[in-house]
């Protein structure tokens, strides 16, 4: 295996493992025996833990605003709600990935960590930004980064699994997912 290959599957364990701990829950031992390889060489490779976790979320936010391009690209008409179905559809694909997710929302809580804050704010403008390229209103983007936003946290707490369980729940839970519900019932990652 070669040292770019190595770096990919120490950070595919980071990723992992950040998922599952957090910033503050996961050591780079943690990310090492994930990744099958030494502490030291992860550390020789991303010097310390913050740097792997501003690398892995930032790769997080990289592959949301990706996702959103490659949608927008194909075509998007701002007055569409067929478009806005595609795109929505786009970033629930990616919430399958519940390592992904949740990478995302450890970022989020860490942000009492300066560099890691702004990396997430970084990641965000990306993001909405991506989504202003639509040439839809701010108001328009806003709106769909807020569903966005309703759905991680939604996911977080593992709600469609649980659809039933707290009654209250499942109608903002069937609303908020719609027919995307089926899809996360049983996600990919973590």
């Amino acid at each position: 295996m070669n040292a770019d290959d190595r770096r990919e599957l120490v950070l595919t364990a980071a990723t992992r493992a950040f998922a599952q701990g957090g910033y503050a829950g996961t050591s780079t031992d943690a990310v090492a025996k994930e990744a099958g390889v030494s502490q030291p060489y992860v550390v020789r490779i991303f010097g310390t833990k913050r740097q792997l976790f501003l690398e892995v979320l930032g790769l997080t936010c990289a592959q949301i605003q990706h996702t959103f391009a490659t949608v927008i690209a194909e075509g998007f008409d701002p007055d569409s709600d067929d478009d806005w179905g595609r795109l929505g559809l786009a970033y629930t694909e990616l919430l399958r990935d519940r390592d992904l997710l949740m990478v995302l929302m450890h970022g989020f809580a860490a942000g009492n960590d300066d560099e890691i804050a702004a990396c997430a704010r970084t990641g965000m403008g990306s993001i909405f930004a991506t989504v202003m390229s639509t040439g839809c209103s701010e108001e328009r983007a806003e709106e769909f980064v807020a569903q966005g936003m309703l759905l991680n946290v939604m996911l977080s707490m593992r709600a469609p699994e649980h659809l039933d369980e707290v009654s209250e729940l499942t109608p903002l839970t069937r609303c908020a997912f719609g027919d995307a519900l089926p899809l996360l019932t049983n996600p990919s990652g973590g």
